[in-house]
């Protein structure tokens, strides 16, 4: 009776993971739409930094060279104590397009790159925004041209794709493999018509969209969330899209080892129980519905017909491989694909050592 019924919760879960996996790959047929390339929208590129000086001598240079005819560049100094705001200076003797935003710490908004970056916004010479991080370089001079060419009457929310550079480092195999899940689920509740998150890597919006809402008032007290919150309020399905060109990623240095990758995801992962309802639901859905589903099948092979179990794992595998193959072909991460049940178990205990944490204790923000 009891291994009855373990078989039938075993089926349940695996229909569960599989109907997620067909959902996800819905942004993998997006028709591609004639985009027009006449509007060339002026761009303001925000970049908000604290202690990124390295980073900005390193990264800078590829936002400047960007072939796009009108944009320019809003450095903003979230109270730095490191040479940025000298980085800074020295880019904007240079370049007429930059304008810098100093911002000094205030009682009220300690810390909270929120509030540096509303003021980043505030100074803004353009309407459409286009919003990156000191550590990431677009992976082309294209990448303003092919954001920015996604806006449109009514689609003023634009979400990219933000990926890791690739080295051969296991800590590198997981990060861009979570990064490439992450953007597959958000891409994908986005062509739905419920987008939930965006990173802040790489997104882009019209300022109108930001004080519709109010900007960050909604929550300014929670240090993280810049992008997903943000998106949470102010993204439905007639104002957002997406922007999958390769010409349109940005690229990143992935943390170096597990430790700083662990922290980071703390930070991340803390903003989600701010999320609507029925995006807590689906994505703890799929995460609990996973681990069940590892874990009854690992049960019903050795207590049950095996002859039976191992065809609906096989089902589930195949049809995971497809659609995280074609994903990863698409967002151009090579090498996933081979390590996929390896690396789908481990950031599985990875994400549960991170819950169990976070509920003893809170995350560092942005320092």
């Amino acid at each position: 009776m009891i291994l009855t019924v373990l078989f039938y919760s075993f089926v349940v879960f695996a229909a569960i993971q599989i109907i997620y996996y067909l959902v996800f790959s819905s942004f993998l047929f997006d028709k591609k739409k004639k985009r027009n390339s006449s509007l060339n929208e002026s761009i303001s590129v925000i970049i908000c930094a604290k202690n990124e000086a390295k980073n900005l001598q390193s990264f800078l240079p590829s936002i400047i060279k960007q072939e796009y005819s009108n944009f320019e560049i809003v450095l903003i100094n979230d109270a730095s104590y490191d040479e940025t705001l000298g980085v800074m200076e020295s880019f904007e003797k240079e370049h007429e397009n930059i304008k810098i935003v100093n911002v000094e710490n205030t009682e009220a908004f300690w810390g909270n790159k929120k509030y540096a970056l509303t003021l980043g916004i505030k100074a803004a010479k353009y309407d459409h925004l286009l919003f990156t991080d000191a550590d990431c370089k677009p992976i082309s001079k294209h990448w303003i041209s092919k954001m920015s060419e996604n806006f449109s009457k009514e689609k003023t929310i634009v979400l990219g794709y933000g990926k890791y550079k690739q080295e051969n480092k296991l800590v590198n195999l997981f990060v861009r493999f979570e990064t490439l899940l992450t953007a597959i689920q958000y891409f994908s509740y986005a062509k739905l018509g419920s987008p939930y998150m965006a990173v802040g890597r790489n997104l882009a919006y019209n300022r109108n969209e930001f004080f519709n809402i109010k900007g960050f008032i909604n929550h300014m007290h929670i240090r993280s969330g810049d992008d997903d919150l943000f998106i949470q309020d102010a993204a439905n399905k007639k104002n957002t899209t997406y922007a999958l060109s390769k010409n349109s990623f940005t690229e990143s240095i992935a943390p170096k080892n597990f430790k700083e990758w662990f922290h980071q995801k703390r930070r991340h992962i803390s903003t989600a129980k701010h999320y609507k309802n029925k995006h807590k639901l689906f994505l703890s859905l799929f995460f609990i519905s996973k681990i069940l589903f590892f874990l009854l099948a690992s049960v019903l092979f050795f207590f049950f017909t095996w002859k039976i179990i191992l065809p609906i794992v096989l089902t589930y595998y195949l049809v995971q491989f497809i659609v995280i193959g074609f994903a990863s072909k698409k967002l151009k991460e090579p090498l996933i694909t081979f390590f996929l049940p390896f690396l789908e178990i481990g950031l599985l205990i990875f994400h549960l050592s991170i819950f169990i944490t976070n509920l003893s204790s809170k995350p560092n923000h942005w320092k």
